[in-house]
């Protein structure tokens, strides 16, 4: 038996109480599921007509447009957020007094304050006809607030004397920190800074309390507004549109995979130029033998002695 740093690894007993605890939940998941599925057939929820409706070319339109606002209020509160984040990660570090104290106070703030309750103020306080440069603005605002706290934690963690080296070439801290740093920062801490952007793609959904258009919005609207049978299709929306959000939280994280992994594989270094003693062993050039050494093949080599094939390390 074996210890670990955290626990001690658990004997037989533990074990086969442990696999017990295990079935007997995963059997409680699956009854609880299965007691779910059984009440919505009951009630009517899972009945054919409540799915049909997707097939309706307005509905599918809809849905369409609302798939596309999303992706326009997501790509706008991206780049936005990763903007800001960098400007004020590079406050926070700045050596000036008031900028650090100016970003810092910003960043706490706008962390602390709940995210709805920022797209709300601006909506009603500066951006009233403008539901998605509001929703975009807010959602800049509390993940830039994040991505800073993430690249600050990347800079912080290159080594000092890369910093030291660059100083010590003469390079201004501006040049230092888009040279040096912020390059570094941004490829150790990417899978981080993905993740912030997936969840900044999930909470778009918030736009729906400044009568934005997009997913969730939709999806109430379609779902309030469509009868089948006497009932809302709410169970039947839910399910396509949380499909929605997933499929596209998932090509997020594959893209963010592939650009990890193609950094992993990109070629970096200096290359040896041709012809540069490596590892200690000398180069060896040749000399013209005796055809080019004139009459009687004793020609000129390298080092001016006369001789046929002579080399020099």
């Amino acid at each position: 038996m074996s210890a670990s740093v955290l626990y001690d690894a658990p004997g037989p007993k533990a074990v086969v109480r442990n696999r017990i605890y295990a079935v007997v939940g995963s059997l409680a998941i699956v009854a609880l599921i299965a007691v779910s599925i059984m009440r919505l057939a009951d009630k009517g929820h899972l009945a054919p007509e409540m799915w049909d409706i997707f097939n309706y070319a307005g509905i599918r339109q809809n849905i369409a447009d609302a798939v596309l606002a999303t992706l326009k209020a997501f790509g706008l509160a991206a780049v936005g957020s990763l903007v800001l984040g960098v400007l004020l990660a590079v406050g926070r570090l700045s050596d000036h007094k008031p900028v650090r104290w100016v970003a810092t106070t910003f960043i706490e703030l706008f962390r602390s304050l709940p995210l709805l309750i920022t797209i709300y103020a601006i909506w009603v306080g500066f951006l009233t006809d403008y539901s998605m440069w509001a929703l975009a603005a807010g959602l800049s605002v509390y993940n830039g607030c994040v991505q800073a706290e993430v690249l600050r934690a990347g800079i912080n963690s290159v080594p000092k004397g890369q910093s030291e080296a660059a100083y010590a070439l003469g390079m201004s801290k501006t040049q230092v920190m888009t040279t040096v740093l912020m390059p570094q920062a941004i490829r150790s801490m990417l899978p981080t800074i993905i993740s912030q952007l997936v969840v900044t793609l999930k909470d778009t959904s918030l736009g729906f309390i400044i009568l934005y258009p997009e997913l969730l919005q939709t999806a109430r609207l379609i779902a309030s507004n469509t009868q089948v049978n006497g009932q809302y299709p709410y169970v039947s929306t839910i399910v396509v549109i949380g499909t929605i959000y997933i499929a596209m939280c998932l090509l997020l994280s594959a893209l963010a995979t592939w650009i990890e992994k193609r950094g992993r594989r990109a070629k970096t270094g200096i290359k040896v130029a041709p012809g540069v003693q490596t590892a200690g062993i000398p180069t060896v050039e040749a000399v013209p033998g005796p055809e080019a050494g004139g009459a009687g093949g004793a020609g000129p080599t390298a080092d001016g002695a006369a001789g046929a094939g002579v080399t020099k390390d």
